[in-house]
């Protein structure tokens, strides 16, 4: 068994970065408005200086076509585009990216990139220096998995999450707490077709079924230092937290967070979204970004309330292009080190790329689409491939419609461990019947279809599945 904090130390840890997030500092709200305010004014000075009676047309011109290409660059930092695409409660001035000087909206989980375009729903207020937000979706589902391996579970699943950030030197000092409510399903999870990976009771595989989320999902502080006006550097420390490795995960991608089941590519492509012990460093250049990280390769164990010991015995590397507003690419590799409990002399390498689209379309509408490829290299043992995409359209606020299709590279389905390539599409909807000023409130529903070779169609028969569930965001 993995060593764990006592419960007392749990607490302690909680209660610290609860204390970290909304504690006031000396400084108040009216401080950072004047500031701001003499910012703009310096700015007007400067813009009525250059249009006065020194100023030759040609320069004039320059300066013009200048200020054009700055106002269309998507690396701008001034408050307007830290608000494009925000919806904001309270304070109107958006935080900044935590790893740089670009809009927040860049960032997903961990320290990986989604499109600037991409809707940044949260609860946003100064505390002094500090800015904070918090958000939160929450889920509650009745599953039914059809066919011989199916079964059926009411269960609820989410997130919630809160950061702060404050200016620190030259730099940005950030904290994050990311909770979720999925270890109160139970350690079986829900049903789910051929989902593999993790284990319920540390003796046995999870298999057809979703393993839960730890309560601590993310407990992180990072610092960033700019460098120029568009470039930085970067640390990210997080117990638990997520190395560079993968895209965002699931949960944090505008083109499946609304989708109540996880996927079953999770454990190729972004299941180290929690690791208990991550250092991560990078470097920003403008639209790229190069990482490296340190972090425990072992996946978090049956106990899923608790703190495990920190240990960096594994590294992965991750470079991120956003070479215009509405797209994300990323490519990373990872070596794991023994990354499941019930097998400890295997260890893993893993590839990914991906690809996330995210455009704002009429009033009140956003499309996002995420297109990713995983290979798990186990040592000893197979290369497993995967691929997914999913895609969520939003329409003005209220309607949401999503699908994704999964093909998958399986070896732990059946025994003797055979490799069966299979595959899954689920497509559905949500309507968001009542919202408040910060939140919003749906019901939904989504079915599943899969695509099985002949020799697993004795096991599985021909099975189908569906989801209801009704929705709640904080935004």
């Amino acid at each position: 068994m993995l060593p764990r904090f006592k419960s007392r130390g749990l607490l302690a840890s909680a209660i610290g970065v609860a204390v970290a997030l909304f504690t006031t500092s000396a400084v108040s709200a009216q401080d950072i408005l004047k500031e701001l305010e003499k910012e703009g004014s310096r700015h007007d000075n400067k813009h009525a200086h250059g249009h006065g009676h020194n100023a030759t047309p040609g320069m004039e011109k320059t300066k013009k076509d200048k200020e054009h290409k700055t106002h269309a660059s998507h690396q701008q930092t001034a408050p307007h585009d830290m608000l494009h695409g925000q919806h904001m409660h309270g304070d109107q001035h958006a935080m900044r990216g935590f790893f740089g000087p670009y809009p927040m909206t860049r960032e997903g989980s961990g320290t990986s990139w989604v499109p600037d375009t991409t809707p940044h729903a949260g609860v946003h207020k100064p505390f002094g220096e500090w800015q904070t937000m918090y958000h939160a979706l929450f889920n509650f589902a009745y599953d039914h998995q059809g066919g011989l391996r199916g079964g059926n579970k009411a269960f609820a699943s989410g997130m919630f999450m809160g950061m702060a950030q404050r200016p620190l030197g030259d730099g940005t000092w950030g904290l994050r707490a990311m909770l979720s409510p999925d270890p109160f399903m139970g350690p079986n999870g829900y049903p789910l077709i051929l989902a593999t990976g993790e284990t319920a009771d540390g003796r046995t595989h999870l298999i057809d079924r979703q393993h839960p989320h730890e309560l601590f999902m993310e407990l992180a502080t990072t610092y960033s230092y700019n460098i120029s006006k568009n470039s930085s550097v970067f640390i990210y420390a997080g117990l638990p937290g997520e190395p560079a490795l993968g895209p965002p995960a699931f949960m944090h991608r505008s083109s499946g967070m609304d989708i109540p089941e996880a996927p079953i590519t999770h454990h190729w492509l972004d299941s180290t979204h929690i690791t208990f012990g991550v250092l991560t460093a990078g470097v920003v250049l403008d639209t790229w970004k190069f990482e490296a990280s340190a972090f425990k390769g072992r996946e978090p164990d049956q106990y899923r309330y608790d703190i495990e010991a920190p240990k960096l015995d594994s590294f992965s590397g991750r470079i991120s292009w956003n070479p215009i507003r509405e797209l994300s690419f990323q490519v990373s590799w990872g070596r794991i080190n023994s990354p499941e409990l019930l097998e400890p002399d295997r260890n893993e390498e893993r590839f990914t790329a991906s690809t996330i689209y995210t455009q704002p379309f009429g009033k009140d509408n956003v499309w996002s689409t995420t297109f990713a490829w995983g290979r798990k290299i186990q040592k000893p043992g197979d290369t497993l491939d995967a691929f997914i995409l999913e895609s969520a359209a939003i329409f003005q606020k209220t309607y949401t419609v999503f699908a994704r299709a999964e093909r998958v590279q399986e070896n732990e389905l059946v025994e003797p461990h055979a490799i069966h390539t299979v595959n899954k599409v689920s497509a559905g909807g949500i309507y968001d019947f009542y919202r408040t000023d910060k939140a919003k409130f749906g019901v939904g529903g989504l079915v599943s279809f899969y695509g099985l070779p002949g020799d697993l169609k004795s096991e599985y028969g021909q099975p189908t599945s569906s989801m209801i569930f009704v929705r709640m965001k904080i935004e």
